[in-house]
């Protein structure tokens, strides 16, 4: 049995999904969702994670998810800039498995990612996870190994800080986006491999060709058209992965299933959002509420006011809204316009605003693809790209010693320059 000094032996050290339901009661009571599945949230210095199958059904068909504490999402997890945590992560999966707290500032061994940092956590196994928290904020994590983020490993950090934030909130949520598929993450990589547009719901048709051609004319159209496919790109195909497979979640709940967080009438509400997609980016917006954006991937900002923000995966923005009464739909749309996350802010259970309609898919021009001013250009006319090189060679490959490669090695350059 792999062990080191950080692995405790599961015959002295149980865990796993039932820690969850031990430490519930440690919640934070103004996060409390108002519909669906509870949010498990854990706070303190020590904690007890199980990674674990467990199966969801979020479409009408039955799937297995990884999941930690068996909540998809896992728990949140609230620590306090300044003191030592301990999380003692039990693996229940028959395969290799790990957790990275992404953007904290770690240990080198502590960071969570096979094969860089440690070697990961073997079944049946329990990592001892010990660091100072050094930073405050809204953070996440998730797993480093195989496919298990996508299938539904990850969580949210809320750090609080040892000093008072520079703005004042009434109460905090956390909204997670995420994506689900009900397909095996393998399947759609290997459909990916033979068609890196088998999930674009918006391609070109026959129909657009002639709508380009009434608009800029035969020869400025055909000139488009071939520069696009000497580039073997579509300017539609936006995202990889798309509403085509996916669900977009709001804190694990379906648009349907519709998330909720309560308020009250003149409040200020702190909502911690945080991209965990695998693939989607997201562009939010709260109709009828502005945003004043505060922090961005845990760090302060200077305040500003917005009506939609973009937000990348693994990126977390921390925003302040003033709901006043009624109920406000929370609508996060993929960049593809493939499908949208929805929850609600309300004053009351049951109470829900109108989802807005989807924006138009976006169209790219050659400019998005850093080719402005290059439509005339061939990069094989008159030019050889080995006239006047003949005595030039590549360097060697650069060779490594056996020591610099190893779950101890942070980065190395293949080919250093100086």
């Amino acid at each position: 049995m792999h062990t080191d000094k950080h692995t405790i032996n599961r015959r002295h050290f149980v865990t796993g999904l039932a820690a969850g339901t031990m430490l519930a009661g440690a919640s934070h009571a103004s996060e409390r969702p108002l519909s669906g599945q509870p949010q498990l949230q854990l706070q303190g210095n020590q904690f007890d994670l199980g990674i674990g199958y467990r199966e969801v059904n979020l479409t009408g068909q039955s799937r297995q998810a990884t999941v930690v504490n068996g909540a998809l999402p896992g728990p949140i997890l609230r620590f306090r800039e300044g003191e030592e945590v301990i999380l003692n992560v039990t693996n229940n999966l028959a395969v290799d498995s790990s957790i990275h707290w992404h953007g904290l500032i770690l240990p080198p061994g502590m960071d969570g990612v096979p094969g860089i940092s440690f070697p990961g956590i073997r079944p049946g196994e329990t990592f001892r996870y010990r660091f100072p928290v050094q930073q405050a904020g809204t953070y996440w994590y998730h797993s480093h190994s195989g496919f298990q983020e996508q299938t539904g490993m990850y969580g949210a950090i809320v750090i609080e800080p040892r000093e008072p934030t520079p703005y004042r909130y009434d109460r905090d949520y956390v909204v997670l986006l995420s994506d689900w598929s009900d397909e095996k993450p393998e399947r759609i990589l290997a459909k990916l491999r033979t068609d890196g547009h088998y999930y674009n719901t918006n391609p070109r048709t026959l129909g657009d060709l002639w709508s380009d051609i009434r608009d800029k004319g035969m020869a400025a159209t055909w000139r488009d058209r071939a520069m696009w496919n000497r580039m073997r790109m579509n300017d539609r195909d936006i995202s990889d992965v798309t509403g085509a497979t996916y669900t977009f979640l709001v804190n694990g709940h379906t648009p349907a299933a519709n998330w909720s967080g309560l308020f009250r009438r003149g409040e200020k509400v702190l909502l911690r959002f945080v991209n965990a997609g695998a693939m989607t980016i997201f562009d939010v917006r709260i109709p009828g509420l502005k945003m004043t954006v505060v922090a961005a991937d845990g760090q302060y900002v200077e305040p500003v006011t917005v009506e939609e923000f973009r937000i990348g995966s693994a990126e977390t923005y921390d925003v302040i809204v003033e709901p006043q009464d009624g109920a406000y739909t929370l609508f996060a749309q993929a960049i593809d316009r493939s499908g949208y996350a929805r929850g609600t802010l309300t004053e009351q259970p049951g109470l829900t605003a109108p989802v807005p309609a989807m924006d138009p898919p976006p169209v790219l021009t050659h400019s998005d693809m850093g080719m402005a001013g290059h439509a005339g250009h061939n990069m094989h006319a008159g030019h050889s790209m080995h006239a006047g090189h003949s005595g030039h060679s590549m360097p060697s490959a650069q060779s490594h010693a056996a020591g610099e490669y190893g779950y101890n090695v942070d980065m190395r350059a293949e080919q250093p320059r100086n």
